[in-house]
């Protein structure tokens, strides 16, 4: 499984982004998708995870009502959506790929693929 995750930026305080992370390999489909960031010094951290089917979605308390994941099998892309950014959401973004649903709680070694990380800076 092999993951390009794109889309960071700069964004002031309030404004909005969209990651998104376009995913392949012969089985990729049947792979629950999650977002994780990291900052500088600290432990990559769950953001939000959603299942093959898309049905099924976890959100870290930090993010949820604020930020959305979604999926496209067509287009084999994850997605998220982050509104009403703070600055504290400023961090490294990385996707993975689990054969397990991730959710809330869920620790980085717990997924099996990564892709590479898209860059979020939130300005005050």
């Amino acid at each position: 499984v092999q993951l390009q995750a794109s889309g960071g930026g700069l964004v002031q305080a309030g404004g909005s982004l969209r990651l998104s992370c376009a995913y392949s390999g012969s089985t990729v489909n049947a792979y629950h998708m999650g977002w994780f960031r990291q900052t500088p010094g600290k432990e990559r951290e769950f953001v939000a995870a959603i299942s093959w089917t898309g049905v099924s979605t976890h959100y870290a308390a930090s993010v949820k009502g604020r930020f959305t994941i979604s999926r496209d099998n067509a287009k084999n892309t994850v997605y998220l959506q982050m509104n009403s950014l703070k600055p504290e959401d400023t961090a490294i973004y990385y996707c993975a790929a689990d054969k397990e649903l991730l959710r809330a709680g869920s620790r980085p070694d717990e997924a099996d693929y990564w892709g590479q990380g898209t860059l979020v800076t939130v300005s005050s």
